[in-house]
């Protein structure tokens, strides 16, 4: 099922062409102090079947007339896997706009790290690019949300604890600083077109994903490729992180990286999932020069 979120805070199930608001059928009601994690993906593994049960009784909108938001609306965390492929790593060990300095070797040896969820915008929106002096980067990834709390979880039964998967832009700022603070700037992590329930991607380690700026291709890889595969990424980041519903783990990007300027179309896909357009804003944001 392809779960979205659109005008303001509605939640909707996509079929082709077709919006159905199912946002009733969640509780939303306010509780202080909230629990951590998104509320209503911490609902959707129970909430899925009176969804099925309730569909055919809602009158659908047309897809082309509603605004499409991030599919999850409170992520605790937004975790980064760095160097992921290893066309990736050769490609950032080359570059020294990327590596500033650094050797990457493996994702172990790096770790992870944690974007800032403000940072976290959907596919009606439009990328704000920071820093105007500083070259900022495209990264198409693989994005696995969690759909309950996890700690310390076994390779084997990763997958039992998530609740779909998206597609996700890691947009990065080059530079000497931290990776939490170059891919945190506002607008800097997207999310997309909506969430697909893990029942309809059996198999996330074998995943087609491309990104195009301006029609040109300039990512193209399979998730085969990846070097800790999406259960071990899960386990790894538990190892660390209590993982809670609505946490976004983006699972790293391939080679092709490069640089988008202001007024690019950006168009990301992953099959299985959707193909998404999002734009760069045509003028730099109001951030402090680095």
């Amino acid at each position: 099922m392809k779960i979205c979120r659109f005008n303001h805070d509605r939640i909707g199930v996509v079929q082709e062409d077709d919006v159905y608001d199912v946002t009733d059928l969640f509780e939303r009601q306010l509780h202080w102090p909230a629990p951590l994690g998104d509320a209503v993906i911490g609902q959707l593994e129970k909430v899925l079947d009176v969804v099925r049960e309730k569909l055919p009784g809602i009158k659908p909108l047309k897809l082309s007339s509603v605004r499409l938001e991030s599919p999850v609306a409170n992520p605790g965390k937004i975790i980064g896997a760095p160097v992921n492929y290893h066309a990736h790593i050769e490609e950032a060990n080359g570059d020294s706009e990327i590596n500033n300095g650094k050797t990457f070797t493996t994702l172990e040896a790096y770790g992870l790290f944690l974007k800032a969820n403000s940072s976290l915008i959907g596919t009606a929106d439009e990328i704000q690019s920071a820093f105007g002096g500083r070259r900022t980067d495209h990264e198409v990834e693989l994005a696995v949300v969690i759909g309950k709390k996890a700690r310390h979880v076994p390779v084997e039964a990763a997958l039992d604890y998530v609740a779909g998967y998206t597609i996700g832009l890691d947009m990065s700022v080059r530079g000497g600083e931290t990776p939490c603070y170059r891919k945190s700037p506002d607008t800097y992590s997207v999310l997309g077109p909506w969430l697909v329930t893990r029942d309809e991607i059996p198999d996330p380690d074998n995943l087609d994903l491309s990104l195009h700026v301006n029609g040109e291709v300039r990512q193209q890889a399979n998730t085969q490729l990846l070097i800790l595969n999406v259960r071990r990424v899960i386990a790894y980041a538990s190892a660390l992180y209590t993982l809670h519903p609505g946490d976004v783990i983006m699972t790293g990007t391939p080679a092709g990286v490069g640089p988008v300027l202001p007024g690019d179309t950006i168009k990301a896909y992953v099959e299985n999932i959707a193909t998404f357009d999002i734009r760069v804003a045509p003028q730099f944001a109001d951030q402090v020069e680095g």
